[in-house]
């Protein structure tokens, strides 16, 4: 797996203060895509036991709320199992920071059973559709796209959106 950068503070990716990274590689290439340099699963540098550590490190502050994982597609095959080993990593060191994650997949289609959801607070889901962008929005791109109350949603068995 492999990741394009990390972010020591992001005001823009989430509530408060947090620590971002954005894993490489999406097949979905969606049209305006905001960052499409992370499409090429090639790219950008090797993910391992030394960024979940930076991470970690980065995140001990207490003006930092949490994590954020971005991409690429961070929850692609090829991406899923080491967002998975950051995430329970996080949650292990921080249980009461949040974790946010951005997905073009589908929460209820494709996410709803995947272990790493137990470790999530918020999820964004939907692939970008420019047609549908408006800048107004918070922590999305497009009218599509949900932000999600993973904690609620898990235990309703039907999604429930993220309120400020």
């Amino acid at each position: 797996m492999r990741y394009s950068k990390i972010r020591k503070m992001d005001i823009s990716n989430g509530e408060g203060v947090r620590v971002s990274i954005f894993f490489q590689g999406c097949s979905f290439h969606c049209k305006g895509c905001f960052n499409p340099e992370t499409w090429d699963f090639h790219g950008g540098c090797e993910f391992g036991e030394e960024q979940i550590q930076e991470i970690l490190d980065l995140c001990k502050e207490d003006y930092i709320s949490g994590l954020s994982i971005l991409g690429g597609e961070t929850m692609h095959p090829k991406n899923i199992e080491g967002a998975l080993l950051l995430a329970k990593r996080f949650k292990e060191k921080y249980p009461n920071k949040t974790i946010w994650a951005w997905t073009g997949y589908l929460f209820d289609e494709y996410l709803m059973d995947k272990e790493i959801t137990k470790y999530l607070d918020v999820v964004v889901d939907g692939q970008f559709v420019e047609n549908l962008r408006d800048p107004r929005l918070k922590w999305r791109g497009s009218s599509n796209q949900r932000v999600i109350d993973v904690k609620k949603t898990l235990k309703n068995k039907k999604i429930v959106l993220y309120e400020v």
